[in-house]
């Protein structure tokens, strides 16, 4: 499972925190920082939104881990909204309103625009997800549809080249599509092959690893369980360390869309 900030009473020592928080450019929010929210239609779940117009961003990211009977009934979503749920470690039923997927550890569920996104528990164990939610962007003669998949069936992309950088896509390659959701991964040593500065904004949950993180030319610790934001034309790169696991992590960005003015 990934980590939640089970914390009560007092900390041994002075409170600090790992977290930086820069409106409108970058946030990094730590595992050990995250406060459950209460969120309409979640039940039997610990929720905690990271991403919001807040922060700056023009979607919204959530960490949830539905407990025993834990579901969302009420649907989530709305008029004009796309949703994706990416299953971090447990058993998911993920239902549009007419068909219900079982989803298990990394796989995911897309819903276009409009349609409702059910969910809940498959397990009697907590279930973990990651969940996005964003305005779509329609394009005339374009429109998207509902994917069903799992990172364990998607052959990886040498990132850039780079044999100990891996990419996996989510969605396909189709302007019907106004954005798309990834995991990259990090081998121990490994890094962006330069400072990537560009007009898509993501948000990203790490699933494993530690390694340094550049935003905005300041490079800070990172670690699995926090979550990174990152707004448009913000410098970012990544490096590994550790020596068991890979940096990887999961994110969001927008695509296929000229801006406007």
């Amino acid at each position: 499972m990934g980590y939640k900030n089970n914390q009560t009473g007092y900390l041994d020592g002075l409170l600090s925190s790992r977290a930086v928080i820069k409106k409108n450019n970058y946030a990094l929010i730590p595992h050990d920082g995250l406060v459950n929210n209460v969120i309409p239609g979640f039940e039997n779940c610990d929720c905690s939104i990271l991403g919001s117009k807040q922060l700056g961003a023009n979607f919204v990211d959530y960490i949830i881990t539905l407990h025993k009977d834990g579901k969302n009934e009420r649907g989530f979503g709305g008029e004009g909204i796309e949703t994706i749920v990416y299953v971090i470690d447990g058993v998911l039923k993920v239902s549009d309103g007419t068909e219900t997927h079982e989803v298990t550890k990394g796989g995911y569920v897309y819903l276009p625009a409009s349609t409702l996104m059910y969910l809940e528990n498959g397990q009697d164990a907590d279930t973990e997800i990651f969940l996005y939610k964003k305005r779509y962007q329609p394009l005339e003669g374009y429109e998207a549809h509902k994917v069903v998949g799992n990172v364990n069936d998607i052959e990886p992309i040498e990132y850039e080249g780079m044999k100990d950088v891996l990419l996996w896509d989510f969605l396909p390659k189709d302007l019907g599509f106004d954005m798309n959701f990834h995991i990259l991964s990090f081998e121990p040593g490994a890094s962006h092959g330069y400072i990537e500065t560009h007009y898509q904004e993501h948000g990203a949950y790490l699933l494993s690893g530690q390694g340094m993180y550049n935003l905005d030319n300041e490079w800070m610790p990172v670690e699995k369980g926090d979550y990174i934001f990152m707004s448009s034309y913000v410098q970012q790169a990544a490096y590994a360390v550790g020596r068991d696991e890979p940096l990887m992590y999961v994110y969001s960005k927008d695509c296929n869309r000229d801006p406007e003015i």
